[in-house]
């Protein structure tokens, strides 16, 4: 089963991610994207290994080359978060990459290695502003990621003002 949370900064899709794996009795994999850099990166990765303490995760840091990831058959996995892996894929070498089908590959990859997915997503094109080439690019990637994800996602769950809301599948 593979399910996809996504919505706004700061909407509660995390704890919601979290949540869906709250009744998982097997082992549970939190897959952090997200490279530390920064006193605001530092923060909220402090903020996110506190939410999920206690609650059985084996963390794997890949900011890049999910690819790569290789899981016991039948556990969970949550990948936090999208965006982040993204933004890393794009921007790691000097030139502009789009990493849609590396991603992607990666997503199908472990989908079909653990019994449940979930993945976090950042809903960033719905704002309507024009910005650098460069974030429009990754705006479009990320729209195209986002889609494909929804295609192959067995649940898709909008995060709205902390409120989960299915768009596709059921809320779990």
């Amino acid at each position: 089963m593979m399910t996809v949370v996504i919505g706004g900064s700061k909407c509660g899709k995390s704890s919601y991610a979290e949540k869906i794996l709250d009744s998982f009795t097997g082992k549970k994999f939190y897959i952090a994207t997200m490279i530390p850099y920064g006193d605001e990166a530092h923060t909220a990765i402090e903020r996110h290994r506190e939410m999920r303490r206690n609650k059985g995760f084996d963390t794997i840091e890949k900011y890049t080359d999910i690819d790569e990831i290789y899981l016991p058959k039948g556990y969970a996995a949550l990948l936090e978060c999208m965006g982040n892996l993204c933004a890393n894929e794009m921007f790691k070498d000097e030139e502009i990459t789009a990493p849609t089908e590396k991603i992607m590959s990666g997503i199908e990859r472990l989908k079909a290695q653990v019994q449940h997915l979930v993945i976090v997503t950042n809903n960033v094109s719905c704002d309507g502003i024009a910005y650098s080439k460069e974030t429009m690019e990754y705006m479009r990637i990320m729209a195209d990621i986002n889609r494909r994800m929804a295609e192959i996602a067995d649940n898709v769950i909008e995060c709205v003002y902390g409120i989960p809301v299915p768009l596709k599948g059921m809320l779990l």
